[in-house]
């Protein structure tokens, strides 16, 4: 089974990918780690992230140790991960190991394209958003939590940013596929938002007998 989870950035997504891969036994891939860590491999040779053949051949060479990485949270990898995910031969590069890792045992990913381009024929699919305040808050929170202090109105702008670009860029824009489940986490704390994904996958997995149908 793959399941995929879409959405912008600080939405939820991940919290939940990890919940429902846990409960349903699948392997679990933040794809967003991906981004950072060819974006963090461009960093360390002292290139620039959008440079297209610097953040291409990064990509190429990423390796599975380095989503093992210390350093992949804050400013600087989100803003790296947020230029070389716009580069297209990044994406490509990317593409192949995304698709073997789903493949292999099923999945549920989270990212910005796994149910448009990555898994276009994934059993489940769900796009998560949240208003951009309830996201700024959480982001807030998790950067205070990481001993960051940012100023709340320096991480809206920051938010804003990203799910501009995010939308904007020629590759893989972000949006919802045309069968996603919409699902707006703005109310819903973690628990609330897992407990009515998993029923919705239940629906989707279990659905009832159509009218017309008869009794074994």
């Amino acid at each position: 089974m793959i399941i995929a989870i879409d959405g912008p950035a600080a939405a939820g997504k991940g919290t939940l990918a990890r919940r429902i891969a846990q409960s349903l036994g699948l392997p679990y891939l933040d794809t967003g780690l991906l981004y950072r860590a060819v974006g963090r491999r461009v960093l360390d040779a002292g290139g620039n992230p959008a440079d297209p053949i610097m953040a291409t051949k990064a990509a190429e060479d990423l390796q599975e140790e380095d989503l093992d990485r210390s350093d992949l949270r804050g400013g600087p990898a989100d803003k790296a991960a947020s230029q070389v995910a716009s580069i297209p031969g990044v994406r490509a590069a990317l593409l192949a190991f995304q698709r073997q890792f789903g493949s292999r045992n099923g999945a549920v990913l989270d990212g910005r394209d796994i149910g448009t381009i990555i898994f276009p024929h994934a059993d489940i699919k769900f796009f998560v958003t949240a208003s951009l305040e309830a996201r700024t808050i959480r982001r807030h929170a998790e950067l205070l939590a990481r001993g960051e202090t940012v100023p709340l109105d320096v991480v809206r702008a920051d938010l804003a940013a990203r799910d501009d670009a995010d939308a904007k860029r020629i590759a893989a824009p972000l949006k919802p596929a045309r069968d996603a489940v919409m699902f707006d986490t703005s109310w819903l704390d973690a628990d609330a938002a897992f407990v009515e994904a998993m029923a919705l996958i239940d629906k989707r997995l279990n659905p009832g007998p159509r009218q017309g149908d008869l009794p074994a």
